[in-house]
C-alpha cells in the first residue's frame, strides 16, 4: 500500500522544480510512491509541473508512470491535457499505457483530442490508442473534439480511422 502524506517533502522539491533536492531526496530513501490527497504521486505533480528533467528521474528510479490519482487520471493524460509532447513520448517510452481510463471513461487520446494536440494524438494512436473508446456519456475522442469545435482535429480523427481500415 502507498503512504499517504502530502506534506512529504518530495513533493515540495518537485513543486520547487528543484531536480538537485529531488535527487537528494531519492538518494535518502525518500518514497517516490507517496501520494497527497488528490492522489497525486510525486511523478504526477512532475509531469503536471511539465518537469521532463524530473519526470525522467522520477520513472527511472522506479516511479509507477500508470498510477492513477483518486479521479483515475494518469501522467500520460495529464500531460495530453497540457500538450507536453515531449514528456509523452517520454512517458511512452518508458511503458504508460495509452488504454487507461479515469473514472468518466476518459483516456489519454480524449485528453490530447479535446484540446486540439494533433502531435499527440497521432503519437498516441501510433501506439494502439483507441480512436473508438467511449467515455461515460458515450463520447468518443472524435466527439469530444466536435464540441471544442476543432475541425481541423475531427478531420485528422476522420483520417487516422480511415488509414487504420486500410
Amino acid at each position: 500500500m502507498q503512504n499517504h502524506n502530502p506534506a512529504a517533502p518530495i513533493f515540495n522539491a518537485v513543486r520547487q522544480e528543484n531536480l538537485e533536492e529531488v535527487k537528494h531526496l531519492i538518494d535518502q530513501g525518500e518514497d517516490i510512491q507517496v501520494i497527497d490527497n488528490k492522489g497525486f504521486t510525486p511523478l504526477i505533480l512532475a509531469t503536471y509541473h511539465g518537469n521532463a528533467n524530473i519526470t525522467e528521474l522520477l520513472i527511472n528510479s522506479g516511479a509507477d508512470v500508470n498510477h492513477q490519482d483518486a479521479s483515475g487520471n494518469t501522467a500520460l493524460m495529464g500531460v495530453c491535457f497540457k500538450g507536453f509532447l515531449p514528456i509523452v513520448e517520454l512517458l511512452l517510452e518508458k511503458g504508460a499505457d495509452v488504454h487507461l481510463k479515469n473514472g468518466n471513461g476518459g483516456t489519454a487520446l480524449a485528453f490530447a483530442a479535446m484540446f486540439g494536440h494533433e502531435d499527440i494524438v497521432k503519437l498516441l494512436v501510433a501506439h494502439g490508442a483507441s480512436l473508438y473508446d467511449q467515455d461515460v456519456r458515450g463520447m468518443r475522442p472524435i466527439d469530444l473534439a466536435a464540441q471544442q469545435g476543432n475541425e481541423n482535429m475531427v478531420e485528422l480523427i476522420k483520417n487516422l480511422a480511415e488509414s487504420q481500415e486500410k
